[in-house]
């Protein structure tokens, strides 16, 4: 009887053991394991800001062919659409009338000549013969006036032929600049007047071309403000890239040559203007194109996946950063410019942040994580809105 007594105070004791053991232990909290995430490491970087703005191609020079002299049109001596060189001959004017001028003001510059002669020989004697008094002084200025206006008309007569010589030349219309001429709009036969309104042809320098961009004021005023709070570096010379209205990039790059002062009241913009290089004769006047302007430089850009970036109820961008003890903290941060696939942030991060790229889902603040660091993506250039 003793003996089962014990047996039962035993088991009794193991049970009561027991009971205390499972309750102990349901009173201590199991700690989660960690959640696997992906994270990258911040770097800040010198990172180019570009802008993608509206243009249009026009010439690098342009110039309307007129003739200076009336006439009719003998010969045209040129190829409609082809190259044409500076000082090279377009057309033929009749000439007849105008190389009788010049032989008429020649002529009269011989008379002249000779009037000056006989006046100078008068003027000369006369005033010996003032000295003794043989002529009154009266004599002698009329002999000093005459001496004087066949001087005048020598020069005349010189301007006469000058201007001659001068129409003459005219008689021969030849190409202002070098580039490329548009189609005649006179053939041979036609009668033609001085200072016409209506072009004979017209002359397009091509090699180099122009190209002029529109950007509104306020992206002006903003880009002022950045470069003056020193958060862009402005560069020495302003790099342009093209792409085509086909969405080709074009092969050459262009520099910006100057802004306009003023502001288009009717657009709100400011013209700017681009030079390129356009020696296969791609890019023609008037056609439309977007340029990619290099704008400046952020000297220490953090750039961050976009695919980081969520945001709260109230619209602020978020990221999720890992601390020193791998747990994760919430940080609202500024995002400034989109790229590709990356934002530029502008505050709430630094260099050395960690923040999470994959596993968001499974994570909240304060959770512990076990981070594992991937390379980001390369960076591209920012396009500045």
């Amino acid at each position: 009887m003793n003996n089962k007594l014990r047996i039962a105070s035993a088991i009794a004791a193991a049970l009561w053991l027991s009971g205390c053991d499972s309750s102990t232990a349901a009173q201590q909290p199991q700690s989660a394991p960690a959640v696997p995430v992906n994270i990258v490491e911040l770097a800040s970087q010198a990172q180019a800001i570009t802008m993608e703005l509206p243009g249009r191609s026009r010439a690098y020079m342009e110039a309307e062919v007129r003739p200076q002299v009336s006439g009719i049109v003998l010969a045209r001596s040129f190829v409609e659409g082809g190259q044409v060189t500076q000082g090279q001959s377009l057309y033929q004017i009749d000439d007849a009338t105008f190389t009788a001028q010049l032989i008429s003001a020649k002529a009269e510059l011989q008379r002249a000549k000779a009037a000056l002669a006989s006046t100078s020989a008068t003027a000369t004697r006369f005033k010996e013969l003032l000295k003794t008094k043989a002529i009154s002084q009266q004599d002698y200025d009329q002999a000093e006036a005459a001496y004087l206006e066949a001087k005048a008309s020598v020069a005349v007569a010189k301007a006469a032929i000058n201007n001659a010589e001068i129409n003459l030349a005219y008689t021969k219309v030849q190409a202002p600049i070098s580039g490329q001429i548009s189609k005649s709009s006179v053939t041979p036969g036609a009668l033609v007047t001085a200072n016409q309104g209506v072009a004979l042809a017209k002359i397009s320098q091509l090699d180099p071309i122009n190209i002029d961009i529109a950007q509104s004021s306020t992206q002006l005023l903003r880009l002022k403000q950045r470069i003056a709070s020193g958060q862009l570096n402005q560069p020495e010379t302003t790099e342009v890239s093209l792409v085509l209205e086909d969405g080709t990039v074009y092969p050459h790059k262009g520099s910006m040559k100057f802004a306009e002062v003023t502001v288009n009241e009717t657009t709100g913009s400011v013209t700017l203007r681009a030079e390129f290089p356009n020696p296969d004769g791609i890019l023609l006047p008037g056609m439309f194109v977007r340029t990619i302007v290099t704008v400046g430089t952020y000297p220490e850009a953090i750039l961050v996946p976009q695919k980081a970036i969520s945001r709260t109820p109230r619209g602020e961008a978020m990221a999720m950063v890992v601390t020193a003890d791998n747990k994760v903290e919430a940080r609202i941060v500024k995002t400034e410019e989109a790229i590709n696939n990356q934002w530029l942030i502008s505050s709430g991060l630094a260099d050395g942040d960690k923040i999470v790229v994959e596993g968001l889902q499974k994570i909240r603040p304060g959770a512990a994580v076990a981070p594992t660091v991937i390379e980001s993506s390369p960076a591209n250039d920012i396009k500045a809105s």
